[in-house]
């Protein structure tokens, strides 16, 4: 991988990536649910390859924002996860991750969770790097841009005050 990428803008489109995982026995609790655990996994893995297809460089997780377990997902189900890029910063990308169960025996699609991340673009030595623009193109990509900057804004003073605390 480059160290120096390009940061000519990129479209969100660059960045989408989509992950299918079937839900085996080792990754559910004792009532045959998926674990949460095993979940935030798949998403951090999700949102890394959106990161990674974006900044074309090394990424590692910053942050992960608010995550709520909508529906169950049982073993035997196929776990769908789907990220892009939102928006960029100076180092870092705001990735976001929506996540399905399907159940291919009924044949029906129910929405589990969604959770926004935060990458930072590093080189083999772990120092920061810039990252290109992200360029919304559609209305949705475009309003999860502009909601993207609001979480920011939040990250910042809920940082801000944890660290007046200690």
């Amino acid at each position: 991988m480059p160290e120096t990428p390009s940061l000519t803008p990129r479209p969100v489109r660059e960045s989408q990536s989509e992950m299918t995982q079937l839900v085996l026995p080792n990754d559910a609790n004792p009532l045959g649910a998926l674990l949460g655990g095993r979940l935030m996994h798949w998403i951090d893995l999700a949102a890394a390859l959106a990161a990674h297809r974006h900044s074309h460089n090394y990424v590692v997780t910053a942050s992960i924002d608010h995550l709520d377990f909508l529906t169950p997902v049982q073993v035997g189900d196929f776990v769908i996860l789907r990220s892009s890029v939102n928006r960029t910063f100076h180092t870092s990308m705001e990735v976001g991750v929506k996540v399905l169960v399907e159940n291919y025996l009924a044949g029906t699609q129910s929405h589990v969770s969604s959770a926004f991340l935060t990458f930072v673009a590093v080189d083999r030595f772990g120092r920061r790097l810039p990252v290109p623009p992200v360029v919304p193109e559609t209305e949705e990509e475009k309003q999860r841009f502009q909601d993207a900057g609001r979480r920011r804004q939040l990250r910042q003073v809920e940082h801000n005050r944890k660290n007046r605390k200690a």
